[in-house]
């Protein structure tokens, strides 16, 4: 996505640069109702304004940042995923594969659990 394009320029891993390209087109297919943007230097996807999901880079994981309400509702499935997590975000090691069913469920339950959210964030 064009939206990306310099943000996974300035990924100076070749690897880490593949599998954040490969996610984020992921998220772009998969649902392409949502609008991907690059806001505080990450890039994120919005549904009418309002913050779905957001990706972030680190030296050993990606970062995948749905919201703390999120992360307390599928804790289990994370854990089950090997994935460790923060109150914030989930790290997704740069070794381990992507569970796409994890993203899934968390993409899906903030797009209907924000459907009528009027702002940005959660209140």
């Amino acid at each position: 996505m064009e939206v990306f394009a310099e943000y996974l320029a300035n990924i100076d891993n070749p690897q880490h640069r593949e599998r954040t390209e490969e996610v984020l087109n992921w998220v772009g297919e998969k649902y392409p109702n949502l609008v991907p943007k690059v806001a505080w230097k990450q890039p994120m996807f919005t549904d009418h304004e309002t913050f779905i999901i957001g990706f972030s880079i680190a030296k050993h994981h990606m970062a995948v940042a749905p919201e703390k309400v999120v992360i307390e509702r599928f804790t289990n499935n994370i854990k089950e995923s090997g994935y460790d997590h923060t109150n914030q975000l989930i790290r997704m090691k740069w070794d381990s594969p992507v569970d796409y069913s994890l993203l899934e469920k968390l993409i899906e339950f903030n797009i209907a659990d924000k459907a009528d959210c009027t702002t940005f964030w959660r209140k």
